[in-house]
């Protein structure tokens, strides 16, 4: 059972944000290219995730990697605070006390997604800036005098051309995204968690602190997978809603896909799924070994 520890579950999370974003930006920067310019109907398409990689690294060097890293550092070290820390809380008052060693979907599920709808309101702006940012560099069709020269800039022009809402452009697809998908990571991450502890148990092996790390990579990078399968297409359909600098293109999520799908046919709507597959088990799994270790060090109980 997760012991109700107030802010030290909050901190826990907050230090498994930072780790995914180290981990995982870079593939996160050629993800997001890939899905801007390969869905569109004129500029550059990239052959594949290396492809892009190659070019971002000649013509922008490594730092290319982590444009937009700040505003990453900044929104998903706090949603991840906020998601770990509300999942770990409502799951405590909703758990059934005689049935806390075996994973209960009808506590996962509600807690994960609640967890997930309160975070996208956070992460749509965060990524809004970071996207935005992440297009405007290599083969963009924005002038560079007319980019941002850095995450504030980019959220003040933001605000000035489109208004305060405009920050939130996308947040219904980020809110269906993270409510989807925290559900089923927390549910695989649960789940095969719980197995491979049954097994050692079940073998006599010994429960040391490596062993512990191992069950946290395999199961944090198998929750990663999962969710990334699940939702690709909506963040798809996100970045485009988000980077589209016509105000008045659609922002439904189905018929931005359905006229992708009509243009660049199923591949278009996995558009990125090579770098996000690449980046979703590594940075998925630091998050888990992250939090895990916190919570130990922060002497937080948890199952």
């Amino acid at each position: 059972m997760v012991e109700n520890s107030g802010y030290k579950d909050y901190l826990a999370g907050l230090l498994a944000g930072v780790a995914t974003v180290i981990t995982g930006h870079p593939f996160d920067t050629v993800k997001v290219k890939l899905q801007k310019h390969n869905t569109e109907t004129h500029g550059i398409k990239y052959r594949n995730a290396l492809h892009c990689t190659a070019r971002i690294l000649r013509m922008e060097g490594v730092k290319g990697l982590y444009t937009g890293a700040t505003s990453s550092f900044i929104g998903v070290a706090f949603e991840s605070s906020l998601l770990f820390g509300i999942y770990s809380q409502i799951k405590h008052l909703l758990q059934r006390e005689d049935q806390n060693s075996r994973p209960q979907f009808q506590v996962i599920i509600p807690s994960a997604a609640f967890g997930g709808a309160l975070i996208s309101f956070i992460l749509c702006p965060s990524e809004l800036v970071k996207c935005r940012m992440q297009v405007q560099g290599t083969d963009s069709v924005v002038p560079k005098s007319s980019g941002y020269s850095g995450p504030l800039d980019c959220a003040l022009k933001t605000i000035k051309s489109e208004g305060v809402t405009g920050i939130f452009r996308g947040g219904s697809t980020t809110l269906l995204r993270e409510s989807l998908g925290n559900a089923v990571f927390f549910s695989v991450y649960e789940y095969v968690k719980y197995h491979m502890h049954y097994q050692l148990e079940a073998s006599s092996s010994n429960n040391s602190n490596l062993v512990d790390m191992g069950i946290g990579i395999v199961t944090g990078g198998l929750g990663g997978l999962a969710f990334w399968s699940a939702v690709l297409p909506l963040d798809v359909a996100k970045t485009i809603i988000q980077t589209t600098p016509d105000r008045s293109s659609s922002r439904n999520p189905f018929l931005i896909l359905n006229s992708i799908y009509w243009r660049a046919g199923l591949k278009g709507c996995y558009a990125g799924l090579g770098p996000t597959i690449m980046r979703a088990f590594p940075a998925n799994a630091a998050a888990i070994v992250t939090w895990e270790l916190a919570m130990k060090m922060l002497g937080i109980k948890h199952d």
